[in-house]
């Protein structure tokens, strides 16, 4: 049993089932945090950056060819 870093809740998980980096949410206060140590099993919210970061991660590209075919349709 952890306690959530930002409601204070228990969070009933299965400590051995955890790795350091994985994700977990608060069923309390809904918050998604980030194992940072297992043993002990210490939890960290995840920034919303970091969320931005992890979801443009292969996009880049992808938004720099289609910026790149709207300036080619301007001229």
């Amino acid at each position: 049993m952890v306690l959530c870093p930002v409601c204070d809740a228990e969070i009933d998980v299965d400590e051995d089932e955890l790795d350091e980096g994985d994700t977990i949410t608060c069923d309390e206060c809904g918050s998604e945090l980030r194992v940072v140590s297992v043993d002990p099993l210490e939890l960290e919210p995840v920034e919303e950056e970091d969320e931005e970061e992890e979801e443009n991660l292969g996009y880049e590209d992808d938004e720099e060819e289609e910026e790149e075919e709207e300036d080619e349709n301007w001229k």
